[in-house]
């Protein structure tokens, strides 16, 4: 039996590449206008990024210290992305609907606990 297809599913060629480069454009524009969290994230990433790329370290370790940063705002937007549908569903409070925007809200945690443990790591072997 077929699976029903999405009209608003792209079919496929050059014409997708660009769909969904402009989704994802206005998905990092909407994130940036409705989410604090994000904005004070990418902050910290650009803050970051640069310190990483000015500090005397190899290019491993600047891809690594600014890959974590990368891999926080990735975290945050599937966190913004599960809320938003938690919410297109219903405002009504909900266990199932606490559940799923604490896990999204867990992810981000780790993945920040992440990004500073592996800072803490580069910086001490690097410096001390």
């Amino acid at each position: 039996m077929e699976q029903p297809i999405s009209e608003f599913k792209s079919k496929s060629g050059l014409k997708r590449i660009f769909s969904a480069f402009f989704y994802s454009m206005d998905g990092l524009k909407s994130a940036w206008q409705t989410e604090h969290a994000f904005r004070q994230e990418l902050m910290l990433f650009v803050v970051a990024s640069a310190v990483a790329l000015a500090l005397p370290l190899s290019a491993y370790q600047k891809l690594l210290l600014i890959g974590v940063m990368v891999l926080v705002l990735i975290v945050e937007l599937i966190n913004s992305a599960i809320e938003a549908v938690v919410d297109r569903i219903s405002l009504e409070r909900h266990p199932l609907s606490k559940n799923a925007k604490d896990f999204g809200s867990a992810a981000v945690l780790l993945a920040c606990l992440l990004a500073g443990a592996t800072w803490a790591v580069v910086l001490f072997n690097r410096f001390y």
